[in-house]
């Protein structure tokens, strides 16, 4: 049975990769338009779509920097990746007293114990020190075995030009990245639901501790989505994200904002204090104005008419649907008419029902995938569904291949034929039981009757 299934997801993506016809078959020219930007201060800057990891502007995103307290969204990461959010932290000396002094802090001792998610938020909202060493410790056991652990997931992300080398982001030469990882690593934290939120969180207040018989109030640094010393800076449309700030990496920034159904990542380092904000404002502002997002689903279809319609996905297999999810995002100037896509094979582990992905460009640019699934993994008929498409099907009739139902058909010819094999290996011994109760049931009627004369002719009665 399981074979079977493989064998039907391998000839279904076969047939999709050699018939499927991509929607354009143009090459991208010269006129194919890319908004130019707007000019920013800070040194490095990339905004990103949340959904598809479509680069909309960039500037040096690919030139190294220290990223101050940005860090600490990687250490979340992991954090929330390895954690449950009400096991207990508990403060060593040395994430204590380990951190530069003077620095971000909210002023915990040694072993006070706070949850997971008490620590996250003294991290994110107040950038405290003293919590990212201590959830690194916790998570890991001691720092450098946690620092492998971020650099390890840098690389499963992408990144290309990242070292981290402490938990916090305190200045260190070997500790280094560029807008274009963070924005990577932005990305991946913000899928993350319980990240989302804290980074979105204004205010939150820390119980009382075993060290602390007050509640410790914590305030969001971004002045972009909070109130934090000056208004000024307050963007409607933000998300939340994180700040930093050193000396040698200047100010740092990421944010998460969202309007018209699109969500942007806006990652700048090395920017002056209080231009980050302005930067970062005056790029949401140039995407928002200039970009759209396409439901790849809008345009893209599968049909059993094997035509080259531009604009429409053709294939033949009536079996394989485009993921509702699919987006791409393009200049508001550009028409879906005029990317291209690439059928490609693809798995995802958490879903066995996508065999490929639909992968589109514009303007030599990656805007966005589809993935393709398997309809009739969704209903368990396999391989043909005879569903509506209202229910997920092709809403096509086709014959039903009901494996439960022809097994137990099977099983029923099996018994009659038993039975019958049975009754013909007895048939010697049922003859003679019937010979038997034939002629006792004879002998008894012929003992029930009498013979009378009627006018000469002998007539048999019973008694």
């Amino acid at each position: 049975m399981k074979i079977n299934k493989i064998i039907t997801k391998v000839l279904a993506l076969t047939c999709l990769v050699n018939s499927l016809l991509v929607i354009n078959s143009k090459t991208v020219e010269a006129e194919d338009y890319w908004p130019s930007g707007v000019d920013v201060v800070a040194e490095s800057a990339i905004v990103m779509e949340q959904e598809t990891g479509t680069i909309l502007y960039s500037k040096n995103m690919d030139e190294v920097h220290f990223p101050a307290s940005i860090t600490k969204i990687m250490t979340a990461l992991i954090v929330l990746e390895n954690c449950d959010l009400d096991e207990t932290v508990t403060f060593s000396a040395d994430a204590v007293y380990g951190t530069e002094l003077g620095s971000s802090s909210i002023a915990r001792d040694v072993n006070e114990e706070m949850t997971v998610e008490q620590t996250l938020y003294g991290m994110m909202l107040e950038s405290a020190n003293e919590c990212a060493y201590a959830l690194g410790e916790h998570v890991a056991g001691d720092i450098p075995s946690f620092v492998d652990m971020m650099n390890e997931k840098a690389k499963e992300l992408g990144c290309t030009n990242t070292h981290f080398n402490n938990t916090n982001g305190l200045p260190d030469d070997e500790h280094y990245t560029t807008a274009h990882d963070m924005a990577l690593i932005a990305r991946a934290a913000y899928a993350i639901p319980k990240f989302a939120e804290i980074a979105g969180t204004k205010n939150y207040t820390i119980p009382p501790t075993n060290k602390h018989p007050d509640p410790t109030p914590l305030n969001n640094h971004h002045q972009m989505l909070h109130y934090y010393k000056t208004n000024k800076y307050l963007y409607d449309y933000c998300l939340g994200g994180k700040t930093g700030y050193t000396v040698v990496a200047g100010a740092t920034l990421v944010t998460y904002a969202k309007k018209d159904g699109m969500t942007l990542i806006c990652v700048v380092m090395k920017d002056t204090t209080s231009d980050e904000y302005t930067d970062t404002t005056n790029l949401f502002e140039y995407c928002f104005d200039n970009f759209n997002t396409y439901p790849v689903s809008d345009f893209a279809s599968i049909s059993e008419d094997d035509t080259n319609v531009t604009g429409i996905l053709s294939e033949n297999s009536e079996l394989i649907k485009v993921d509702e999810n699919g987006l791409i995002v393009i200049p508001k100037t550009a028409s879906v008419l005029d990317v291209v896509a690439e059928v490609v094979p693809y798995s995802d582990a958490n879903d066995k029902s996508v065999i490929g992905q639909l992968r589109y460009t514009y303007a030599d640019r990656s805007v966005g995938s589809a993935n393709l699934v398997f309809t009739s993994a969704e209903t368990g008929s396999y391989p043909f569904d005879n569903l509506p498409v209202e229910k997920g099907g092709s809403g096509k009739q086709y014959i039903q291949v009901d494996y439960p139902r022809i097994a137990l058909i099977i099983v029923i010819i099996g018994v009659l034929v038993w039975v019958v094999l049975f009754i013909r290996s007895k048939s010697s011994k049922i003859l003679l039981v019937k010979h038997r109760f034939e002629s006792k049931h004879a002998k008894r009627e012929k003992k029930g009757m009498v013979i009378i004369r009627d006018n000469g002719r002998k007539r048999k009665r019973r008694r």
